[in-house]
């Protein structure tokens, strides 16, 4: 593990846009900024190119809820690394959250390949794949997407146009503070948004064939969502990062990583030990 790197980085008020999280969040930044370090630093000697997707980049500010304070997000801990990324590709939905990001990369990092794309990114999934670098073979490319949604507002098919690179991804996936929360309003016919995540219209069927029930729910959908990546030659490995409330210690979602190489597996161990992992899925 670097000693250089802290993924951690406070930050004071800028005047623009911060957007407010709870402190579990910081975690979450330790272990992508954690990642991004181990994976640059082990990597840039052998590809030519190595890119950074980040599909809900955020502000690249965030304040912290319970103390106010003001530390950087995915997206600018990324640009913060000893070893960059080549290529950055930040998709933001928010206006004011988009607005400030392109300021604070432009003023902190104005020398970064950055490509900016404003919008839903399952509705702008072809524009950001086009934003990519282009490759052959004597000019390699390894890229790296985090996925941080808010809820269960991913498309299957968004990871699927991605996939088809030699993609890893880290994505947050909200089964205890979104699927958990809501079961009986999913399990309605009239909600699509399970069979959007999972790009699957027999779930419900899955479910009920398999006599599961809303205990069942939140490991049902993770073994399903592990099902769809091995379809696309990922690692078998189930390789999740679990975050827990401060304060009353309640499961609320998790960092599921996936690659389709072993030594992006070991990388993921490594990045584990930025933070407390708190080992153990279900």
């Amino acid at each position: 593990m670097s000693t250089r790197f802290r993924p951690l980085i406070q930050v004071q008020d800028d005047g623009l846009h911060i957007p407010e999280v709870r402190e579990w969040a910081l975690e979450k930044y330790s272990l992508v900024g954690g990642y991004g370090d181990i994976f640059t630093s082990g990597m840039y000697k052998k590809w030519n190119q190595l890119a950074y997707i980040d599909l809900f980049a955020g502000a690249g500010y965030a304040r912290i809820k319970e103390t106010g304070k003001i530390y950087k997000s995915s997206a600018l801990i990324s640009l913060s690394l000893p070893h960059q990324y080549t290529k950055y590709v930040f998709c933001e939905k928010d206006d004011k959250c988009f607005e400030a990001l392109q300021i604070r990369v432009k003023r902190d990092f104005p020398n970064a390949d950055v490509s900016f794309v404003h919008g839903d990114c399952n509705e702008k999934i072809n524009e950001i794949k086009g934003s990519m670098p282009s490759f052959s073979r004597g000019n390699t490319l390894l890229p790296f997407c985090f996925v941080d949604p808010y809820s269960l507002n991913l498309c299957f098919k968004t990871i699927q146009v991605l996939a088809e690179t030699l993609m890893d991804f880290l994505i947050l996936q909200a089964l205890h503070m979104d699927a958990n929360r809501n079961f009986d309003n999913y399990m309605s016919e009239n909600s699509q948004k399970i069979e959007q995540y999972l790009d699957d219209k027999e779930w419900r069927k899955k479910f009920d064939e398999n006599s599961l029930n809303k205990k069942d729910f939140v490991k049902f959908l993770f073994d399903q969502y592990h099902s769809k990546m091995l379809e696309m030659q990922y690692q078998p490995e189930k390789q999740a990062h679990q975050i827990k409330s401060n304060v009353k210690n309640l499961p609320l979602y998790y960092l599921a990583f996936y690659t389709k190489h072993p030594r992006g597996n070991d990388f993921f161990d490594k990045a584990r030990k930025y933070v407390n992992p708190q080992l153990g899925l279900f």
